[in-house]
This record gives C-alpha cells, sequence and structure tokens, in this order.
C-alpha cells in the first residue's frame, strides 16, 4: 500500500515495526579487547528538519559512555554502512582501539573502493570513539593528540546563511539549496552570503568587529549556474569581483579575502578568475576548479600568480599526496568528517607539513565537524586557519549540540569538558521523532 494513502493508525504501526532495534552477533573475526570496555549498542539518525544531509552517531559503552558522530552527504547510505556491515566489527569491541578499528575497517572497505560512503562513515565512528576514549581520560581530545600548539584556534567566517543547507521550516519534503547551488538568500541578519554578494563592504565592516581576521566569498557561483564552468564573460568576471574590490576600498588590509568557486570552473575560466583576483591580494582561491587532475591543478598553481588551496574534496591520502608531491597548491584543507576522522586529519596535516604546506580545516556541515577541526587545530601546528560559518552557529547549532562552541574575536576556544567537550542532544534519538532513527544492539 502507498505510504501516503496508508490509514493514520496503519502508519504508525509500521512505523513502530520498523523502530525494533537490530541485534547482532559480533562476526567471527579479531576483534581487540584490551581495556575490558565494550561497545553495546549504536544509534544513527538524520535530523531532516535540521539539517536533511547530516548524519548523527552515537555509540554507547557497557561503562555508560556515549560517544558522538557525524558526517554528511548521503546520510541514509552511510547509516546503513553503519549498521549492515560496520557495527558487525564493532559492537562487543574495545572502543579505545581507535587504530586497530580504523585500520580494519579501511583496508577491507578498500576492496570494493574505499572513498565515499565508506570512509565517511569511518569518519563518523572515529569521532565518536575519539570522544568515548576522552570520557574516560577525563581530558578533551586535544590533550590526548598530544596537547596545546596554540591556546586559541583562529577562524574565518564563511559565506553560508541561516538557510544553507537546510530544510524550508515545515517542509521535509523539500532542502531550501543543493550545497554549492543554493541561491543568495536575503537581506536580514547573518545572511552572509546575500551580504557578501550585494552589501560586501558593511560585511566586513561587521566582521572587523566581530575579531575576524578573514571572509570568504562565493561570489562566482551565480555565474557558473548562468554560464556553467568552461568559459566565464569578462563582463562577469568583473562583476563577481566587484564586492571584494569594495572591501578592499572599505577597510583595506584590516581582513583577508579568500574566494572558493566550490570546484565549478575548467582552467580557462579559472585562469580568469585569478587574474583577476591579483590586484586584490587574496590570501587564497579555494576550489576555483574541479580537482579531476593532479596535473591540470599543477598547471593551474603555477599560472595563477596567487595562493590556491584544496580541498575538502580530496578526501583520501593518496590524493594528498599527489597534490603535495606535485607542488600543486599553497594549502590544503581537510573536512574531519569526510577524509577519515580525527585520526586521518592528524595525519594529512602533519603529512603537509613535511612539505612546508600549511593546512586547513573545513566546516560548513555540521557542529561535530567544526569540534572536531578545533581540536586537531588546537594540538597540530600545521593548521593554521579553520573554517566556520557563524550563521550557522548562531541559528540552528544549538539545535544539534550542547554546549555550542565558543567563538571570541576571530578565535574559537579549544573545548575543556571531556573527549569532544560537547554532545548530540538526547532528543534527537527518539524513536518517534524521525523515521529515519536505527540502532544496532549486541545479542
Amino acid at each position: 500500500m502507498d505510504k501516503k494513502k496508508m490509514p493514520k493508525k496503519a502508519a504508525k504501526k509500521k512505523r513502530a515495526k520498523s523502530k525494533a532495534p537490530k541485534t547482532i552477533s559480533p562476526e567471527p573475526m579479531p576483534v581487540p579487547v584490551s581495556s575490558g570496555i565494550k561497545v553495546t549498542a549504536i544509534e544513527t539518525v538524520i535530523p531532516d528538519d535540521i539539517m536533511p544531509g547530516l548524519m548523527l552517531l552515537r555509540i554507547h559503552t557497557d561503562a555508560g559512555q556515549v560517544g558522538h558522530g557525524e558526517t554528511y552527504y548521503v546520510p541514509h547510505a552511510v547509516a546503513s554502512m553503519i549498521h549492515d556491515w560496520m557495527a558487525r566489527r564493532l559492537l562487543g569491541a574495545d572502543p579505545l582501539s581507535i587504530e586497530p578499528h580504523w585500520r580494519f575497517l579501511y583496508e577491507r572497505t578498500s576492496a570494493f573502493g574505499s572513498r565515499g560512503t565508506e570512509l565517511r562513515a569511518i569518519s563518523a565512528i572515529d569521532l565518536a570513539l575519539w570522544d568515548i576514549l576522552g570520557q574516560v581520560c577525563g581530558q578533551p581530545i586535544w590533550q590526548l593528540l598530544g596537547g596545546k600548539a596554540r591556546e586559541r584556534v583562529r577562524v574565518y567566517n564563511s559565506s553560508g546563511g541561516p538557510t544553507y543547507g537546510r530544510r524550508a521550516k515545515g517542509e521535509r519534503g523539500k532542502v531550501t539549496g543543493w550545497p554549492g547551488h543554493g541561491d543568495v538568500g536575503k537581506p536580514g541578519p547573518l545572511e552572509d552570503n546575500w551580504a557578501s554578494n550585494y552589501a560586501a563592504g558593511d560585511l566586513a565592516e561587521e566582521l572587523i568587529a566581530e575579531g575576524y581576521p578573514a571572509m570568504k566569498f562565493w561570489t562566482f557561483d551565480r555565474a557558473f549556474h548562468q554560464y556553467g564552468g568552461g568559459y566565464l564573460p569578462l563582463s562577469v568576471v568583473k562583476e563577481c569581483v566587484r564586492p571584494m574590490e569594495e572591501v578592499r576600498k572599505r577597510v583595506g588590509d584590516r581582513i583577508e579575502i579568500l574566494l572558493d568557486g566550490h570546484g565549478f570552473f575548467q582552467l580557462p575560466a579559472a585562469l580568469r578568475i585569478a587574474e583577476a583576483m591579483r590586484d586584490l591580494q587574496p590570501l587564497w582561491l579555494e576550489d576555483i576548479m574541479r580537482l579531476d587532475s593532479v596535473d591540470t591543478l599543477k598547471d593551474y598553481r603555477d599560472k595563477a600568480g596567487v595562493p590556491i588551496a584544496v580541498s575538502e574534496m580530496l578526501v583520501c591520502r593518496e590524493d594528498y599526496r599527489l597534490v603535495l608531491e606535485r607542488n600543486a597548491a599553497d594549502y590544503i584543507m581537510v573536512d574531519p568528517t569526510w577524509a577519515g576522522g580525527i585520526s586521518e586529519t592528524r595525519r594529512l596535516a602533519e603529512m603537509a607539513q613535511g612539505y612546508n604546506i600549511p593546512a586547513l580545516m573545513h566546516d560548513c556541515t555540521g557542529p561535530l565537524t567544526l569540534f572536531s577541526g578545533i581540536h586537531v587545530g588546537t594540538a597540530v601546528p600545521n593548521v593554521v586557519f579553520q573554517e566556520s560559518v557563524r550563521a550557522h552557529i548562531r541559528t540552528f547549532y544549538d539545535m544539534l549540540i550542547e554546549p555550542n562552541i565558543a567563538i571570541e574575536q576571530g578565535h574559537a576556544v579549544p573545548p575543556t569538558l571531556p573527549g569532544m567537550g560537547t554532545r548530540l542532544r538526547p532528543e534527537l534519538f527518539a524513536p518517534e521523532e524521525y523515521d529515519s532513527y536505527r540502532i544496532s544492539r549486541m545479542e
């Protein structure tokens, strides 16, 4: 029967049946147990009335700890990967054996392609296991990573507004804009994407007053939507650069300018953008091109005449290695919930340091991604910036976590509570709240 036509009582009965917890006997495989603590349950949920692309994770232990993780994009597929396959490794196992779990899951998934869904699932799990380790030790994750390399983590503001990545209020079937393809928003408080296009000088002054050292623009997105990635008229390029010129005229060099192209453009258009940006002396141009070819990226960096940053789109260690070895970027950016969690993010940031290439932490996708980047940025000297979206932090991260992150004068304050330093709100994991809720338990 079509669910839409199903009688209300029958629909509720069917939903209740789907909520039955899944019990799993651990697969007969080498599962490390050394601390005496065991994983007893794994929960996932997709808060589709808040961020429909976000998958939230909780891992429970028999000692009472609850580890929290998340990842973004195709959340139902990631949840299925965790419950239908990875739970067989984790249930009954020692949650403190973080590296053995990481290696096992990565090596098994690499047999059929470890990028994408598989690596995002590993990332969410890795965050939750580090959270548990911190709780067991009574220390924040940055302390377990080696301690403070800095007292505060420098952040910049990205252009997302309050509706970026959100679902329209009261509409569970409609998302307000595909990430990277959303509209520019509308005038109003924290509408930073709209302001960066149409009131950039005002926005720059507002951010400077709050202590932000840098602001990121997305002004070329609309040009891609209109003309595609292969050709940009010079008049359009000048129009997209104009907001950044306004910032330079209004505030001079009191704030750094960054430009994100979301990987939309091919080499000729990307070079035209770089040429138009040179006089503005941006701190970096990020993902102006799609990263399909490291050789073309190297060519772009050689010709651009401005620093180049790439990219949360790389995902895999081998991608980063190729970029670093071929001198194809001036900065590398990592998303902890796409690239392999806190464990792999730290490795990537430290690998880049061997090439004298600074690392950047990505976030436009969820609060635990931000917290994870701040933990790594606190402990790893090579991390020079953490991305943040003040509109997300101030309008809906509180709906997902408690406590929220503290941003003071353009810097994130490292969490002091044990583990992640925050937790996902327990009410999000109520089975009756979301149809997407799933739980796997030991028998």
